[in-house]
């Protein structure tokens, strides 16, 4: 039985017809990625399905029981909650539970024998409720999410100081905490950095085990995670089996077929009205007039709207002026931030025509390099000497230098007049607005009032317009649409003629495979590593290299792992030789010491002081690393009592 069906849903903003007559079911354990251009109405109809907006037409109908979580851009939490405290949430009525077991347990010790059997039932109950929701191993599961989500070294900070990015990766920690039986996911990986997009990729396939309906422009998520790719266009779905690879492929020959159809149908439309121009006046006027009418009931019947590709922007880009061969080289680059070492010891050298790809967990200073490499901030130490004859495209993050208050079209024109040193008419802005999918209404907008995305597509209008011989993008598919991005991996490609030089600084991993010719890796340390080929090259050798320390130990593991062996008869627990009072005593001793940290990290001026939080952080890292398989080998003897 289906966890729900949606049926003839409609919804209109102002003129404007988002979806009419939709309808569809969602499957136990089905996962669906749901695309199409931006502004289609895919958030909306996330919101109709989770209760959250009605629609103006149509109802969706739930299995009974069924539990729908819904990922909001704006999370909201308590104040004065911790990251932990907040995620921790998603457990309340297991902690509840709990907490009502122990007051049980404590009844026991005072109570009369006629009261013990009530509360034995009672203990039976509250147990068989605890182990249906997950048992009492909920606290590894929040720390395990939070690392999931780059917030692992962040758990006790007080939510108030969590930027916007952090809010929504603490917001899908707690959502896939709470389990729900229907995941709707809108742009999940718009704040994570790769290693965590691979730890929700990984969690949605192998651990959550419900169904998920997903909107992304993560081309690499989508094609690991879903089995089905639903198209909203012009306010209908359109289904495809198989991932997003597949919809591309099959896409493109659906497209075929129904224009060749289309064109047959205007053939016959053309034919019959041909017939009925030539001979309405004439002796054949009455079988005209029959024909007309059929013509007419043909085209209300059967009559077929042209399909539409999806518009791409047209992103050629102008020859630029030839740079020197050189175009950047750096002598043991040190980068610092808040006396914290991002980056030492950089020897890096860019020549003309090299596409270098920048990855790193967030906070490992992308954009600082970025800013250092572009003499905007100096560096620590070490020496950077920079290329001639320089023309350079800096695509930033935010956009905050625009002037909410100027229209697009004249943005476009200032921009390109600055750039290519004459002034630009405003018909050559609007033909350059028109060429990235502005509309001619929507060429006479505030900048103020565009879309993230609008604002995206504004910015590398006015840069790649240019014609820039160093092009700098940092993130610059955050709020593109899938069609866009994708003719931005055309223009980029190293194959497509494009003569310039480019660093990119990105978790796109598809689009990092498709531009980047060579990488530089930064960790979270201070260490770099440079790689001479693509992404998905350098993933396969990390791989490889993880494959051969898990099959190959050391002699040192190897002997630890046989001393376990003998020691536990057969088991490879290194705890086995203790008893369970003392494992008991550890694990007590341990939760102490994490109490006592985090109550230091509870402090407000440890925020303030980057050495303390770090030493502390580190601190309560190791002894969480060493409490949770003392928790873990203690709770399975303890149940096997």
């Amino acid at each position: 039985m289906s966890l729900l069906t949606a049926v003839g849903l409609h919804v209109q903003v102002g003129h404007q017809v988002l979806f009419r007559d939709l309808g569809f079911t969602i499957e136990p354990g089905q996962r669906i990625g749901l695309v199409g251009r931006n502004g289609t109405g895919k958030t909306t109809l996330l919101k109709v399905i989770s209760g959250e907006r009605e629609p103006d037409s149509g109802k969706v109908e739930f299995r009974r029981g069924t539990r729908i979580g819904l990922l909001r851009q704006d999370p909201v939490f308590n104040a004065g909650d911790t990251v932990r405290t907040a995620a921790a949430k998603a457990f309340g009525p297991l902690i509840e539970a709990i907490a009502e077991l122990e007051s049980v347990f404590d009844a026991m010790g005072e109570a009369a024998e006629d009261q013990l059997e009530s509360l034995f039932s009672k203990q039976g109950q509250l147990e068989d409720r605890i182990e249906a929701m997950g048992g009492r191993a909920w606290e590894h599961r929040v720390d395990e999410a939070l690392a999931g989500v780059g917030l692992g070294g962040r758990m006790q900070q007080p939510i108030e100081g969590l930027s916007g990015g952090e809010r929504g990766r603490l917001g899908l920690a707690k959502l896939l905490l709470e389990n729900p039986d229907v995941l709707l996911l809108d742009e999940p990986t718009n704040h994570l950095d790769i290693a965590g997009r691979e730890w929700l990729e990984t969690f949605l396939s192998e651990t959550y085990r419900g169904a998920v309906l997903v909107v992304s422009h993560d081309r690499a998520l989508l094609d690991r995670l879903v089995g089905t790719i639903v198209e909203l266009d012009r306010g209908q779905l359109e289904a495809y089996p198989g991932n997003y690879s597949d919809f591309r492929t099959e896409r493109v020959e659906r497209r075929k077929t129904l224009i060749r159809t289309w064109e047959k149908q205007q053939d016959r439309i053309r034919q019959e009205q041909s017939f009925i121009d030539r001979y309405k006046a004439g002796q054949r006027a009455r079988q005209a007039k029959g024909r007309a009418s059929r013509l007419e009931r043909l085209i209300e019947d059967e009559g077929l709207e042209k399909p539409l590709e999806l518009d791409v922007v047209d992103l050629d880009l102008p020859n630029p002026p030839r740079s020197g061969d050189l175009v950047l080289r750096t002598d043991q680059l040190r980068i610092e931030r808040g006396g914290r070492i991002l980056l030492d010891g950089l020897d890096l050298e860019l020549r003309r025509g090299d596409r270098l790809g920048i990855v790193g967990p967030n906070g490992t200073g992308k954009t600082s390099l970025i800013t250092t490499l572009l003499e905007e901030t100096p560096a620590a130490a070490g020496s950077m000497h920079v290329g001639s004859r320089l023309k350079t495209a800096w695509f930033r993050q935010r956009h905050e230098a625009l002037d909410p208050s100027l229209v697009l079209w004249r943005h476009l024109q200032d921009t390109l007049s600055d750039g290519r040193g004459r002034d630009i008419t405003e018909q050559e802005a609007r033909n350059l607005a028109g060429a990235f999918l502005f509309s001619g209404t929507t060429q006479d907008k505030c900048v103020g009032d565009l879309s993230g995305g609008e604002r995206s597509r504004l910015v590398l209008a006015g840069l790649l317009a240019t014609a820039p011989n160093l092009l700098v993008l940092d993130e610059p598919t955050n709020h593109l649409d899938i069609p866009t991005a994708e003719r931005l991996e055309q223009m980029l490609d190293p194959n497509a003629g494009w003569e310039g030089t480019m660093v990119l600084v990105s978790h796109d991993r598809a689009l990092l495979d498709q531009v980047c010719t060579c990488l530089l890796i930064l960790h979270e340390d201070g260490r770099h590593e440079l790689f001479d080929g693509t992404w998905s090259e350098w993933r396969a050798r990390r791989g490889s290299a993880e494959a051969d320390s898990v099959k190959k130990p050391t002699a040192k593991k190897e002997r630890d792992d046989k001393s376990s062996r003998r020691a536990s008869g057969g088991t490879k627990s290194p705890f086995s030789h203790l008893s369970l009072e003392d494992l008991e005593g550890k694990v007590m001793a341990l939760e102490e010491q994490l109490g006592i940290v985090d109550r230091a990290l509870g402090e407000s001026e440890v925020w303030t002081d980057p050495e303390r939080l770090a030493s502390l952080q580190a601190e309560r890292v190791a002894l969480q690393e060493k409490l949770g398989p003392l928790t873990v080998e203690w709770e399975r003897r303890a149940s096997d009592m």
